[in-house]
């Protein structure tokens, strides 16, 4: 009898160990899926942050490329303007040039 009442005591430490264990396991389990959860979602906070930073980065880009664009647009364009305006001064000389020498040949 004794020794049935032993083997039932260990029986019921060894269920108590298999709940206990098993509450463990399970909290173990719970406390995982937590933590992969709050790592995915951190992951999507960090994906949508860096999309955003290189979006701004694109744009500023962009705009610093049209800027750069349009800066040496603007001067070829007065260097053209320049160079036009050298050219007629020196085609306006050769024809005041020529008039006074034909004015001067036309006096002879």
């Amino acid at each position: 009898m004794e020794s049935q009442e032993q083997y039932l005591q260990s029986i019921k430490k060894i269920k108590e160990v298999e709940n206990k264990t098993e509450k463990e396991i399970e909290n173990y389990k719970k406390e995982s899926e937590s933590k992969i959860k709050n790592l995915e979602s951190k992951l999507e906070d960090s994906i949508s942050d860096a999309k955003a930073k290189g979006e701004t980065l694109i744009d500023s880009s962009i705009e610093k490329a049209r800027e750069t664009a349009n800066s040496e647009t603007n001067k070829l364009i007065e260097d053209a303007k320049a160079k036009a305006e050298n050219i007629t001064s020196e085609v306006h000389a050769q024809n005041n040039q020529e008039i006074i020498d034909i004015l001067l040949k036309g006096v002879q």
